[in-house]
């Protein structure tokens, strides 16, 4: 779904607020565009009514930019914390994945191996986690593949780290909703 920049009201927010909390519950149908202008209505040909296990949302992913976190605005950083109390009522875990992490730390761009290693990374990290919330256990930094032309396994090994916590996290939540349902 699109991207949180926010120039609009709260009011406004709060309404796209409220459709992504119908698609964490799975009322939304695929090809649905979000509107911060209108919110979903129960009449909509997009609106599911009954929507299947498979529907709902199993992890809120948050995906940022490493170079934009310490830019986020006010009302971004609020509406972030807005949908992660809606994804906490309904028990789903959420995470956050820092993309573009070798424009950000010059010693990650020299070397992507450097990425567990970098401390100007770890605080960003700790910034950004103590500003929304997530975790920073929750938080995957990974390096996006843009203008290389052969795959590099390095870069490789950190996106299916955090594509395994990511599917390990989903896994057990669903998990525990299936037991609590019996």
């Amino acid at each position: 779904m699109m991207g949180l920049k926010f120039t609009t009201s709260r009011r406004n927010r709060r309404i796209h607020v409220k459709d992504v909390k119908q698609a964490l519950k799975g009322h939304i149908k695929d090809g649905y565009v979000f509107n911060p202008e209108n919110k979903l209505s129960k009449g909509d040909r997009y609106y599911n009514r009954t929507p299947t296990e498979n529907d709902k949302v199993h992890v809120l992913v948050c995906v940022v930019d490493a170079n934009t976190t310490s830019l986020m605005s006010n009302a971004t950083v609020e509406a972030i914390q807005d949908i992660r109390d809606e994804a906490n009522e309904l028990e789903i875990p959420q995470v956050a994945i820092f993309t573009k992490i070798d424009e950000a730390f010059p010693e990650i761009k020299h070397d992507v191996k450097n990425v567990y290693r970098s401390e100007c990374l770890q605080k960003r990290i700790e910034e950004f986690s103590k500003c929304v919330g997530i975790p920073i256990n929750f938080i995957f930094p990974v390096k996006n593949y843009h203008s290389e032309t052969e795959l590099n396994p390095d870069m490789d090994a950190i996106i299916m780290n955090a594509m395994r916590h990511i599917i390990d996290i989903g896994n057990d939540s669903l998990n525990r909703k299936l037991r609590s349902q019996t």
